[in-house]
């Protein structure tokens, strides 16, 4: 990290990783500064890109999306352009929650959720079947969802 932050800004980052619905006024209290201090940090922990994103996460068994798959992917060809296609088809699929280069045997690991085996199966055909430089792939079912978290621990 090449921004050096405060232990006012450690706060803040550590309060909005275990909920970022937190109001300003709590917030502010949590780290002994006014809301406008705090507004102030906010805005340049985001444009510094410290903060990427806030989101909800949600329970995807009520949504029908009960089955999560790890899946290693092994790549024909390993070129820049055919790295490339392949993050961007990961990235456009909805039902790829998490994708990651990575060294070892396979080229990408993927955390992908289905509704059940048929529409994994699907996704299957979308990812891998229908891409000539996908050589093989690998699926392991999730049996539960132990953690769920992006937290850093800073």
């Amino acid at each position: 990290m090449n921004q050096q932050l405060d232990d006012a800004d450690t706060v803040i980052l550590r309060t909005l990783q275990r909920d970022c619905r937190i109001g300003l006024e709590q917030l502010a209290q949590e780290c002994s500064l006014s809301v406008p201090s705090v507004q102030r940090r906010l805005k340049r922990l985001r444009d510094s890109g410290l903060i990427l994103k806030e989101v909800a996460v949600l329970n995807p068994s009520r949504f029908d999306y009960k089955m999560t798959f790890i899946v290693l992917v092994e790549l024909d060809r390993e070129s820049l352009q055919q790295l490339d296609l392949f993050r961007k088809r990961a990235r456009n699929e909805p039902q790829v929650q998490q994708c990651y280069y990575v060294t070892g045997d396979a080229d990408f690991v993927l955390i992908c959720v289905a509704q059940d085996m048929e529409d994994f199966e699907d996704l299957t055909h979308r990812l891998f079947f229908d891409n000539s430089n996908v050589r093989r792939f690998r699926t392991s079912v999730a049996m539960d969802r132990t953690k769920i978290g992006l937290e850093l621990p800073i």
